[in-house]
């Protein structure tokens, strides 16, 4: 009955790599958990004032620090977005239900926007809530602490997995004095509702542009932009969910193409005017669904 077994499970693998799922992790890997953020999700939207949960529990060794990330804007302001420049997680589609991600799992910014289903350990600790899980969007980074051990307080430092939820999301699977709890995750396909979006930032001959509300995969792993007047032209990411281009691209109406990391592409045509303005967000009506 063994054989029979296995290729059941190579075939459902198959499968999903077929249909475009997402293309790594369909396993269970062990990994662990924190939140930051107040309660209606407050901290992890952009520039925030931390109010982590050990400002209850007085365990300042405890807290991995998520990153807020600072951009000049076309008008001097300044914005903080994390580490992947979503802002405002509400405007942006990945809502609540977010984390900032150790090393080991942002890999410099390339993971910003991956789905993961989560679960609490029930066989390591008591401190779960049984037959719970929750599904989170990859929005921040939690820097390394090496000035802790790994193992008390560190819980960012390489090489752990590490998710540092927001506290919606981290009280949907385990109890909110818990501290840190052991968990499982798998990458999962993320469900957006409408299209892409492009938020064009930076100046003339630098067009600095992040994408956001990505479904699918969630994953961005090569763009392009077209001007009326030109070609298809590469982008490069930037940092986290932020493309770049050094062309000179005013007055033009413009068209995003967007590869996922599952290899799937769409081409968004003429989502910004001719008018665009630098700070301004146009929202696609494609998507990876």
């Amino acid at each position: 009955m063994a054989r029979p077994t296995a290729f059941a499970v190579l075939l459902t693998l198959l499968c999903r790599l077929a249909s475009h799922t997402v293309d790594a992790q369909y396993w269970w890997t062990p990994a662990t958990a924190t939140f930051y953020g107040g309660p209606d999700g407050s901290g992890t939207m952009g520039l925030f004032l931390y109010l982590h949960f050990c400002s209850y529990l007085f365990l300042s060794a405890l807290c991995p620090v998520p990153m807020v990330r600072l951009s000049n804007q076309s008008d001097g302001s300044v914005s903080a977005g994390g580490a992947c420049g979503y802002g405002n997680l509400y405007n942006s589609g990945y809502g609540l239900y977010n984390a900032a991600l150790s090393s080991a799992l942002f890999n410099d910014g390339q993971m910003c926007g991956a789905c993961y289903t989560i679960v609490c350990d029930t066989s390591k600790t008591q401190w779960c809530k049984p037959g719970t899980s929750v599904t989170i969007s990859a929005t921040n980074f939690c820097p390394p602490n090496y000035a802790l051990p790994s193992d008390n307080g560190g819980w960012c430092n390489p090489p752990r997995r590490h998710f540092d939820m927001s506290q919606p999301a981290w009280t949907t699977i385990a109890i909110y004095q818990a501290g840190i709890v052991p968990v499982n995750y798998m990458r999962v396909s993320c469900k957006k509702s409408g299209g892409i979006r492009f938020t064009i930032n930076g100046r003339s001959y630098f067009e600095l542009v992040t994408v956001t509300n990505v479904g699918g995969s969630g994953v961005v792993s090569q763009m392009w932009i077209k001007g009326t007047s030109t070609n298809w032209l590469a982008m490069s990411r930037n940092w986290g969910a932020n493309w770049q281009s050094n062309a000179y691209l005013n007055g033009q109406s413009l068209s995003f193409m967007v590869r996922a990391d599952d290899g799937r592409q769409v081409t968004a045509d003429y989502v910004a005017p001719s008018n665009w303005y630098f700070g301004g967000t146009y929202s696609s009506w494609v998507n990876f669904y």
